[in-house]
This record gives structure tokens, C-alpha cells and sequence, in this order.
């Protein structure tokens, strides 16, 4: 959906700001989803939240397949989150995954399993990226809206596999501490001081990433005015190796400790997105974006398991969608704005103000966690 959704939508007819509009509403809707089920997972049962969840996806793919109708199209892709891009996570529920995996596992191994979690959903959007490719090749034509319309199988088939899977997997069980002693209010306090810092880098990057990352397909179309033949595989390499990036990243937060690797590969990003948009060809600017992608993304794994290590084992849902939420809501502004700079012709504005806004959350990301524990927490073994 992240390679075909904007250019299905295109085919329709929509206008660029018609299509950000859209993508801004399923991230808003991600949002509010994310703040509701992360708090409330806190007190168990996220099996059930994940169950539920892949049933919804089960249905709006279904609506999607079966109707272009503006109204339901539009419903189908805020609840489904089509195109939004979630770089491999749980989309809105993801805080319920990491606060799960968090309890499973000892703060030393979090951000090596948190980076091959993101590894994981990488490659299954690589793979699904590359899928959405094919059926130029199998028609021998540009595709048009009808043909698109296929391409809804494969979010229908995959809630499905989650669905069975998720069946077939059992949560531990939680013990929830409710002392309130000055220690404990001490520490609570502690936390949402380191809560609220995280809101504050994390708005700054989210931002950013909005502004052209779920609608990067469309602006590749009418940069370069290529379809989805030449944009699906380019996309699908871009998470392939970003997949790889977040391995090497979780080996290197292994040895280096988190915050070392965040300033080595965000620092490459910044300097990619300044790039990107400022080469004339087609194939040399994915190139930049499929390093962009190995050395950004490769970060969310261990930024995850950073954020987990923020808190107690009892809050850890709630720090899980802070994290999330607070990346989500000014991403879910950037889409609009992002489409309207590339409908007024600004091709290059979004992407050099993207690059600026990265360079502070940096700044901000070291100075508001470097010294902390978890950032600093490495193993030679």
C-alpha cells in the first residue's frame, strides 16, 4: 500500500492535496487509536487488542476490494491505514507489540530483538512492495484504477496470517504494583519528565518524516513521471535494506550502546534527505533514498527499546505510545502540507525542510537522553 495507495488514488482523479488529506486522516485516526489501547494494554490482555485489530484489517480490505465509492474509500483507508507507511511496526497497536516484547526481555538484549522485530516488518513491506509491482508486468500496460483495485488481497491475506498467528501465541502474565510511597511518586515523577522530552523530540521528527515519507511514490511519479514498475521494486529494495539497516543497528547498539548508533546513522540520513531531491535522475535519487531508508529507519528498533527503557514494566504501554503518539500527530500534519507545496510546484521545499527539522530532533535526542542508562547500555559479548 505504501507503493500503490497515492498512485491508486492518482488514477482516480484525486489531487495531490486531496491525497495528503487522506493519508493526514489515517494517521490522525492512528493516533487516536494508539492514545486509547497503549495505556489500556497496560493493565493486560494485548492479545485480544491485536486479535481485534487484524480482524478490522480483515474488513476495510474487503471494502476497498469491492467499491471505488469516495465515502467508503475514504473510511476503508483512515481505519486501514493504507499508504501511511508504519516502516514495519504494528501500525496504531505497535506500543501494545513493544510493550509486550519489553516484558519478555532483559534490558541488555531490548535493542538487538527490538531492531530484528523492525527488520521483520521491513522485509514484509519490501516483499509486499515488490508484489505490488508485478501486475504491470502481467497486464503489459500501465495499470488504471481498476487494476489497483487488486492489490487490496494482499492487506486481506496478510491480516489474515497475523490473525492465526496471533492465535496461536500466548502473553505472560503481568503484575501490576500499585504502591503510591514518596519513593514511588519520586520515580513517577522522574518518568514523565522523560516523557515529556521524548514528546518533544519526537513531535520535531515526526514532523519531518510527514512531510514527504507517505507520499514519497507520488512525488517520485511526478518528478520523474514514472509508474508503479519503476517505483514498486525501487521501494521494495529501500525496505529490504532498511531491513538490514536495522540489524546492523541493533548489533552496533549492542556494542556501542543505542545513542552512538542513533548519531552515526541519523547524521547519514540528514545529509541523504538534503540530497535527494536535488539530483536530476530518476534511479540515482531512489539511490538516495534507499540509503536515506537503511540508515533512518534502521534506527527504529533501538530508539523503540530506548523509549521502553524509559519507565517501569507497569508504564510501559503508556511510555510505548507516547513514543508513538507523539510521532504520529505531527505526522499526520505533513502529509497536507507536503501535497500542497508539490501541487504549488515546490518539489524540493518539503524534502531541504524535512532535512532541517531531522538535524534539530538530533540536536534534542542527544541532549534530552544521552547520559541516560539505557542509552549508554552496550555488551562486547
Amino acid at each position: 500500500m505504501v507503493a500503490a495507495f497515492t498512485l491508486y488514488l492518482n488514477a482516480l482523479g484525486w489531487s495531490a492535496a486531496s491525497i495528503g488529506a487522506v493519508l493526514m486522516s489515517a494517521l490522525l485516526f492512528s493516533t487516536l487509536l494508539t492514545a486509547i489501547v497503549g495505556p489500556l494494554s497496560d493493565h493486560g490482555h494485548r492479545r485480544t487488542f491485536l486479535l481485534g485489530y487484524d480482524l478490522v484489517q480483515v474488513f476495510v480490505a474487503i471494502v476497498a476490494l469491492v467499491t471505488t465509492t469516495p465515502w467508503l474509500l475514504v473510511a476503508a483507508a483512515v481505519i486501514g491505514g493504507f499508504g501511511r507507511g508504519g516502516n514495519g511496526s504494528a501500525g496504531p497497536f505497535s506500543p501494545i507489540e513493544q510493550a509486550w516484547m519489553a516484558i519478555e526481555l532483559p534490558v541488555s538484549r531490548r535493542g538487538s530483538v527490538f531492531s530484528a522485530n523492525s527488520a521483520v516488518g521491513l522485509i514484509g513491506m519490501g516483499v509486499g512492495a515488490l508484489l505490488a509491482a508485478l501486475p504491470p508486468l502481467w497486464i503489459g500496460r500501465t495499470m488504471g484504477a481498476d487494476d489497483y483495485r487488486l492489490l487490496f488481497l494482499l492487506p486481506l491475506v496478510g491480516a489474515l496470517a497475523s490473525f492465526v498467528l496471533l492465535w496461536l501465541t500466548r502473553e505472560p502474565d503481568v503484575v501490576v504494583h500499585a504502591d503510591r510511597d514518596e519513593a514511588t511518586l519520586r520515580v513517577h515523577k522522574a518518568e514523565n519528565r522523560l516523557l515529556a522530552k521524548l514528546v518533544l523530540a519526537n513531535a520535531i521528527n515526526g514532523f519531518a518524516i510527514g512531510l514527504v515519507g507517505p507520499l514519497i511514490a507520488y512525488w517520485f511519479a511526478i518528478r520523474f513521471h514514472r509508474g508503479l514498475l519503476e517505483i514498486g521494486p525501487g521501494l521494495a529494495v529501500a525496505f529490504l535494506i532498511s531491513a538490514i539497516g536495522a540489524i546492523v543497528a541493533g548489533e552496533l547498539a549492542r556494542r556501542h550502546g543505542i545513542m552512538t548508533t542513533v548519531i552515526w546513522m541519523r547524521g547519514l540520513g540528514v545529509l541523504f534527505l538534503f540530497a535527494l531531491p536535488l539530483v536530476p535522475w530518476f534511479w540515482l535519487a531512489m539511490l538516495l533514498y534507499i540509503a536515506r531508508g537503511a540508515v533512518n529507519r534502521g534506527t527504529g528498533g533501538v530508539r523503540q527499546a530506548l523509549a521502553a527503557g524509559l519507565t517501569r514494566a507497569e508504564r510501559r504501554g503508556l511510555a510505548s505510545s507516547v513514543q508513538n503518539i507523539s510521532l504520529q500527530l505531527p505526522r499526520a500534519i505533513g502529509p497536507v502540507i507536503g501535497g500542497v507545496l508539490f501541487h504549488a510546484g515546490y518539489l524540493e521545499l518539503p524534502f531541504l525542510l524535512g532535512a532541517v527539522l531531522q538535524l534539530v530532533y538530533l540536536v534534542l535526542y542527544v541532549r534530552f537522553f544521552g547520559s541516560h542508562p539505557a542509552a549508554r547500555l552496550h555488551s562486547r559479548a
